[in-house]
Formats: structure tokens, sequence, C-alpha cells
């Protein structure tokens, strides 16, 4: 019979969605074609994680559908897989996710 050994495990994985993560601001520009239902399928993909924007613009060029969402309380991780369903859409052509704290601290060192 085998002597027993020690068991050596691997490290466990860091829970990307532990709500203690630290949060950010996500700022999601999107491109995609006009279609009447579009708004509405991409901000149930917020609503199915109980998240409410902090703003939203829509405007029609055309064809095509530009939408600004800033939304908070989310970590850098779980916003980067909200983009990748974003992206999963039927008609989204594009999207650009953005740390809008990033963005907003930018010109405050650009003035300073």
């Amino acid at each position: 019979m085998p002597h027993l050994e020690a068991v050596n495990t691997p490290a466990t994985r860091a829970d990307v969605w532990n709500v203690n993560n630290v949060h950010c601001c996500a700022r999601y520009q999107l491109l995609a074609e006009a279609e009447p239902d579009l708004l509405v399928r991409v901000l149930n993909l917020f609503a199915l994680q109980f998240l409410t924007p902090v703003q939203v613009n829509a405007e029609r060029l055309d064809d095509l559908l530009s939408i600004d969402i800033t939304i908070d309380g989310l970590s850098w991780h779980r916003a980067q897989v909200i983009a990748e369903k974003l992206r999963n859409l039927i008609s989204v052509c594009s999207v650009d996710l953005q740390n809008a704290e990033a963005a907003w601290d930018a010109p405050a060192q650009a003035a300073g």
C-alpha cells in the first residue's frame, strides 16, 4: 500500500465577482444598426445585472445608432464581460469601453 502524501492544491482563483472588489465608473460607446428594439436589448443587459446607468445618450445617424452609456458600481472585470455581451448582440457594429474615472482625471492632470 502506498504511503500517504501531502496533496498540493493549486491556489484558488480570484473571485472577480466579489462585491469587495474595487468598483469603477465605466463608459460604453456603441455604434449599431438603427433598429427599433436595439436600445431595449442593450439596456436589458444592465437590468439583468441589477445595474442602473448614470447616464444614457442615444442618437440616430441615418441608418446607425450611436449610444453612450455611463454606469458605476461594477468592477472593471464585470464591465469587460458586459462589453463582450454587447459586442455579441445582433446589429451592434462596435463597442468601446473606457474607465470614465480615468477619462475625467486626465483633463484635470493636463490643466494642472
